[in-house]
């Protein structure tokens, strides 16, 4: 195994985390390519853009009952530690796809979605447990494992979830019952992992130190950290039009595309496959090469590329090109970012900070449903042309680019660089 390798998989006591990561965000990715059909399936009388946008604000709702519970999930982890509440998030977690499963109207549908987002504290105390477990100068590597996950479980999720869908809408299902159930199960082995294998990492000594430092009015308050302001900022501004990104997929599929449902899942898991290509040959070599500051820029310029060449893509070949370019980016800048903003605390904030980032994506993921499928059902009904969701995006993830340019702290790459080679 080579020395980067190592580094990689360096804290074994963390292996059981990533494994339930993999799990719970291969249950989420079960169900994305389902959007356009179930708007099809739940309201045949709207027209498109009536249906995208509705079930834009529908598959939001998660999210905006994350944005408030993610961070409280993150806070209360720091006082009774990250195990047991992340047992608690992934038993809402399973409560909220059985509901999805058996959803046969909008309003269980809703209700399903807000269990689920309500519960959805797993991220923010994944990140918390790696800053309890990680130092500093290893901490970009593992907090990328997070974005790792993600790409092997999009290899797999869209495609399955398609499928599964399709096969349960041809024998009389709802499109969402065998993919709910599905993670559902995938949700009971990430419990079961939890209980069994994963250990601790803020124990109690860790929590009582942690609360009388607290009684000695020693407060974490961001708007006084410039360092975790603008971090967070930069993470605000690019996580949201990375999410409006990724929810035009399967909008891009049904309206620009006509594909069906699996075909969309399969078109989604080949884009994991793309990611997954480059987060295990460039990502490392990339960053070694030019240091964690110069690899965000250049990530953050790349995404501005993709979201152009998004924009002209009337051709699926043009639209894979686009997906590839915004694969080498996200590789390059959403581990990095997560790292950064972890870095500009200390030990005892790791749940605070990384509970107000989960929240940031939260709100994202609030921003994406609705915004991309707005934009692709205007689209559809021929309001708007299809540069202008390119040039939309573009316009948004100008901002964090422009930040990251002109910040002093990411303006120190030789000495990152040798950082770098000499651990």
């Amino acid at each position: 195994m080579s020395r980067e390798n190592k580094k990689v998989f360096k804290y074994k006591e963390l292996t059981p985390l990533w494994i339930a990561v993999f799990i719970d965000i291969l249950g989420m990715t079960l169900i994305l390519p389902l959007a356009p059909y179930l708007g099809r399936e739940f309201l045949p009388q709207m027209d498109d853009f009536g249906r995208a946008f509705t079930m834009g604000i529908i598959l939001a709702v998660n999210a905006i009952f994350s944005a408030f519970f993610g961070p409280f999930l993150g806070k209360i982890s720091d006082k009774y530690g990250r195990r047991p509440i992340l047992l608690i998030s992934q038993f809402g977690t399973l409560i909220g796809f059985l509901m999805l499963a058996f959803s046969n109207s909008l309003e269980m549908l809703v209700v399903s979605r807000i269990i689920d987002g309500i519960f959805g504290g797993n991220f923010p105390i994944a990140k918390a447990m790696i800053g309890d477990v990680v130092p500093p100068r290893d901490r970009g590597i593992q907090m990328a494992n997070v974005g790792t996950a993600h790409v092997l479980s999009s290899l797999f999720g869209p495609a399955i979830g398609g499928t599964l869908s399709e096969i349960g809408f041809n024998m009389g299902f709802s499109g969402l019952f065998l993919p709910g159930i599905a993670a559902a199960g995938l949700t009971i082995i990430t419990m079961f992992l939890t209980i069994l294998i994963l250990k601790e990492s803020w124990p109690k000594s860790s929590r009582l130190e942690h609360l009388q430092d607290k009684q000695k009015k020693i407060k974490f308050k961001v708007r006084k950290n410039k360092k975790a302001m603008f971090y967070l900022i930069v993470w605000g501004f690019h996580t949201s039009v990375f999410m409006i990104c990724i929810a035009s997929i399967s909008w891009f599929g049904d309206y620009v595309f006509g594909l069906t449902r699996t075909e969309i899942g399969l078109l989604m898991s080949f884009s994991g496959i793309l990611r997954a290509m480059v987060r295990f040959t460039v990502f490392k070599p990339t960053v070694k090469k030019l240091g964690e500051n110069l690899s965000i820029k250049v990530g953050l310029g790349l995404f501005l590329l993709a979201f152009v060449i998004i924009g002209f893509a009337y051709e699926l070949t043009v639209f894979i090109i686009g997906f590839m370019i915004v694969s080498f980016a996200a590789s390059l800048t959403r581990g990095l970012l997560s790292s950064k903003i972890s870095k500009s605390v200390s030990p005892k904030e790791q749940g605070k900070i990384n509970g107000l980032s989960s929240g940031l994506d939260s709100m994202s993921q609030i921003i994406g449903p609705i915004v991309a499928p707005t934009l692709l059902g205007l689209y559809a009904i021929g309001t708007i042309d299809l540069y202008v969701i390119g040039f939309f995006m573009a316009f948004i993830g100008i901002v964090p680019f422009i930040m990251t340019l002109k910040s002093s702290d990411m303006n120190h790459k030789i000495k990152e660089v040798v950082d770098l080679k000499t651990n």
